[in-house]
């Protein structure tokens, strides 16, 4: 029986001698795989020399990105400055006294019957001399091997009875078209004379709208086949508000395609080509970068995992959010996006290049959107080094105090906007919508335009005029020598607080202790206090019910 019993004594011994060393084995092997995780890519080279895919992937898609963003914009500008000059071009050749310079957001205005007769018989006519006029390349649009007809509309209220002004509601609409053929003699203007007499006082407005096509030849000096642009032209003589005062709006629409009938020798077609390769590759290498982050956030949760796992079991003690913070690393989300939109962005670009889509603008906001967040992508890596680390660790610190500051602050910035809409919108131009408003005092808050904001205000009322003085005053003493001194007061508060933690050192988590073999983990069965914070928070103590503390 005593035998029995020490043998018994024995095996417990060995038995909690193995299982002390499984922990130990299974300790080191966590420990020396979250201090991997967190090293940095020269660091897991000469620990285990893993070559770093990810930071040459992302050194290669940052060169190749950057030179695809070049050469669109390159390409882009063109483009939009023949549009630019097309449409003052048009604007010339159309609009009857025209001066090169929109009055406002219309082009310009009209004050008598006759000037309105005049410049609507000018439109017509200049169109149907446009191939005499025109210095450029542009003819008339066709369709189905017809030409697209010019299309009149003018639109009024409904006569209630042949009594002067007595109208209905109601509008009705009616709509002539002419072929650029029927256009060579004034028959057209003989036959429909009675269209053209307009009875201001119920007129809403005519539009005229035409096609026209035309060629770009900027293209064939860097060995490019040119394109074809069709442009949707509408003139719009806008009299809604019935204040005197006919208003002109030119619009124009272009649509870039193929050009069909143009023959040009000399011309190279290999350049569209290599870069439909170029934006080929582009988008193989964002699809690895998007592969291997999307590798590393699905390999740190596994190890969130084991790390939580293990020290629930053998210390009693819940990861903290900070310590699950450091896991889910922000930047591999951004990379992501960034990939993603380089991705679509890549497609329409080959659309584009194909004559398939003309969405320039669509295209510009992907392209150049991947690329500022590629870019922002680079102080990861510089955040490796302390000294480049103070930025990222500044703004991470002092976001949080920033946006609750922001949010308060905001609150009494939109109680401006809408009081100087309402009150000062009448007379002055900066405060005639919401969004001007808005601006105009962001521009105040930065200092800029602060004497011609003053000296614009139109003083027909006197009482409006010592208002726009206490407004702005206050407005100006409140944000530039309260808030915005406070708004950079937190950010110093933060920045200093850095420096303090780096001189003397950070506050030591659990995660950091655990990779330094520290083992002063107080054991809790419970779970640990939670930290909040937000935009507001109510705490009550239950020293002193009668007490609310807001932070």
């Amino acid at each position: 029986m005593e035998f029995l019993v020490r043998y018994s004594e024995a095996s417990d011994s060995i038995r909690t001698t193995i299982s002390s060393d499984m922990l130990e084995d299974e300790e080191k092997a966590l420990r020396d795989d979250l201090k991997y995780y967190f090293m940095s890519p020269c660091e897991k080279y000469r620990a285990r020399g893993q070559i770093p895919w990810k930071l040459g992937v992302q050194i290669l898609k940052i060169i190749m990105i950057t030179t695809q963003l070049i050469l669109f914009g390159l390409n882009n500008q063109l483009v939009v400055s023949y549009k630019e000059e097309n449409t003052v071009a048009f604007k010339s050749l159309f609009l009857k006294g025209y001066t090169g310079v929109d009055e406002d957001d219309y082009s310009i205005a009209l004050y008598t019957q006759q000037a309105v007769s005049d410049s609507l018989f000018h439109v017509i006519e200049q169109y149907a001399q446009l191939k005499d006029l025109s210095v450029g390349p542009v003819n008339y649009a066709q369709k189905d091997d017809t030409w697209w007809p010019i299309k009149i509309c003018k639109e009024h209220y409904e006569k209630d009875s042949e009594e002067l002004y007595n109208i209905k509601a109601q509008t009705e609409k009616i709509c002539l078209e002419f072929n650029p053929v029927t256009l060579n003699d004034d028959r057209w203007k003989r036959d429909n004379a009675s269209f053209f007499v307009l009875d201001f006082y119920r007129l809403v407005n005519v539009k005229i709208t035409f096609r026209l096509k035309a060629v770009n030849l900027q293209t064939i000096q860097v060995r490019e086949l040119p394109d074809c642009y069709d442009f949707l032209v509408t003139i719009a003589f806008d009299n809604h508000c019935h204040s005197g005062q006919i208003k002109v709006y030119f619009d124009i629409n272009a649509l870039s395609s193929i050009c069909k009938n143009w023959k040009i020798s000399g011309t190279a077609q290999k350049n569209p080509h290599y870069l439909l390769v170029f934006d080929s590759i582009i988008i193989m290498v964002c699809l690895s970068s998007a592969v291997l982050c999307t590798r590393s956030i699905f390999l740190a949760v596994k190890l969130l995992q084991r790390f939580s796992r293990f020290f629930h079991v053998n210390f009693k003690r819940v990861v903290c959010e900070d310590d699950q913070r450091e896991f889910l690393n922000g930047w591999y989300v951004m990379v992501i996006i960034s990939d993603s939109l380089a991705i679509v962005g890549s497609i329409l670009k080959m659309e584009i290049q194909s004559k398939n889509l003309t969405s320039y603008d669509v295209c510009s906001i992907f392209l150049g959107t991947s690329t500022l967040l590629v870019w922002v992508g680079v102080i990861r890596y510089l955040g490796y080094f302390q000294k480049y680390n103070v930025l990222i660790l500044t703004m991470k610190a002092a976001f949080p105090k920033v946006l609750r500051f922001c949010c308060c602050a905001g609150m009494i910035y939109l109680g401006y906007t809408f009081c100087g809409w309402i009150v000062l919108g009448p007379y002055h131009e900066k405060f005639e919508g919401l969004s001007r408003v808005a601006e105009c005092l962001f521009s105040l808050v930065n200092g800029d335009d602060m004497f011609p904001t003053f000296a614009q205000f139109q003083e027909k009322s006197i009482l409006v005029w010592l208002f726009s003085r206490v407004y702005l005053y206050s407005f100006i003493s409140l944000f530039i020598y309260m808030v915005l001194s406070l708004f950079i007061a937190l950010i110093t508060d933060s920045y200093e607080t850095i420096k303090n933690y780096q001189k003397n050192g950070f506050p030591m988590t659990d995660l950091q202790k655990f990779l330094s073999d520290q083992r002063d983990f107080p054991c809790s069965e419970g779970p640990r206090e939670i930290n909040y914070w937000g935009l507001c928070c109510c705490k009550r103590l239950p020293k002193d019910d009668g007490i609310l503390l807001i932070c």
